[in-house]
């Protein structure tokens, strides 16, 4: 009897090293533009990178207007009033500049220009993806942080409306067409940004690695990220001027972006939530998360989560201990209590999570008594 086929894909031009944004008019005229909307957040605005990457643009030939008004955790006004900015300059593409927010926001902006319906329909929960056609506007993406990797990835994040629920956007039409990876970009982040986007990108690999269906790239590009987090993360945290250390880490946030199109796990169902209704960085809310739910999902895929712990820590007795022990060496909180969180948000927060989608990739199944344990666990 043959095996079920599944289909795999591996896309986006990825052009990295130091000094590379210095050639991004060149590559939004390669894709055949010559008008840029430029979308960033207000901290990309502050401390310059945005203007840096307009002039390079303009100077290039490549008419650019700034669109920095994208929250922390994008909602969807951020993604109309980025419509509306990109049909008041005739744009013909999107260079989208900073964290996994402005990336993802200019991903769903590129979506709602060509595409009418409701954000809400596109939602990847009830398989939305279908209704997203290829005429969406070309993205150049240029992260400047490692956590995310959503320069590389399919998928946009964004609190809906109507649900106040982090919805999932996910298609392949959404990809960028290239991605600028430039570690000197990251060396703003401070120690404890550096740590939480850093957390990120390994609870990608770590959740991709162990989720369930096959994708044999995806789990060998996982645990190729997980070793880089291993070698670089903490450095990168202590040693902020370490273009090495730091493009090492941008490395692992792409390769996680690449493996999560297996799927995710229970983690991300728990900080979606902890991000849209308590205002937690993402990263942050995935590193306080992790250790709680390696260890609830140690009976499912041992194997799995042994080989994880051999690269994060071979000294450690678990992976979960492994996770913990770097999580305090580069100076994350130990639990969620730190961040505000208490046992009476935990009903609400469990509500939010059983409705997300990541943990129905989880290898163990999830309930909505055990996601409200899990974050019981995380305080």
């Amino acid at each position: 009897m043959s095996e079920p086929s599944v289909t795999w894909a591996f896309p986006t031009t990825i052009v990295f090293g130091v000094g590379v944004v210095s050639r991004v008019a060149e590559h939004v005229e390669r894709i055949g533009a010559r008008r840029a909307l430029l979308v960033c957040d207000a901290g990309v605005a502050r401390v310059g990178i945005a203007g840096r990457v307009r002039e390079l643009l303009e100077a290039g030939g490549v008419a650019t207007a700034v669109f920095d008004a994208v929250d922390p955790n994008p909602v969807e006004k951020n993604v109309h009033d980025g419509v509306a900015a990109y049909r008041a300059h005739g744009a013909g593409c999107i260079v989208s500049v900073g964290g996994g927010s402005p990336l993802d926001a200019g991903k769903l902006i590129a979506l709602k220009v060509t595409h009418d319906r409701p954000l809400a329909d596109y939602d990847d929960a009830v398989d939305g993806g279908r209704f997203v056609g290829p005429n969406v506007p070309p993205i150049v993406t240029i992260p400047t942080t490692a956590g995310t990797g959503s320069e590389v990835g399919r998928s946009g994040v964004v609190t809906l409306a109507a649900t106040g629920r982090k919805t999932v956007i996910f298609s392949p039409h959404l990809l960028a067409k290239v991605a600028l990876l430039d570690p000197e970009l990251t060396r703003s982040m401070p120690a404890r940004v550096t740590a939480a986007t850093g957390f990120d990108a390994l609870t990608h690999c770590l959740e991709a690695y162990c989720s369930l269906g096959d994708h044999p790239m995806a789990d060998a590009i996982a645990l190729g990220g997980l070793e880089l987090c291993a070698a670089h993360l903490a450095q990168a945290v202590a040693r902020g001027h370490d273009l090495a250390a730091r493009g090492a880490m941008m490395k692992a946030a792409m390769m996680g972006a690449v493996a999560f199109q297996k799927g995710l796990g229970a983690c991300h169902s728990l900080a979606h939530p902890l991000s849209s209704e308590k205002g937690l960085h993402h990263g942050l809310a995935n590193a306080l998360c992790l250790p709680a739910v390696v260890e609830f999902n140690e009976s499912a895929v041992h194997s799995r989560l042994d080989r994880v712990r051999a690269i994060l820590d071979p000294a450690a007795k678990s992976c979960a201990a492994a996770v913990r022990a770097l999580r305090e060496r580069v100076g994350l909180p130990a639990g969620l209590r730190a961040e505000g969180v208490s046992e009476a948000d935990i009903p609400g927060l469990g509500e939010k999570a059983v409705e997300d989608a990541c943990h129905q990739s989880n290898p163990r199944k999830t309930t909505r008594e055990d996601l409200a344990a899990l974050y019981r666990a995380s305080l």
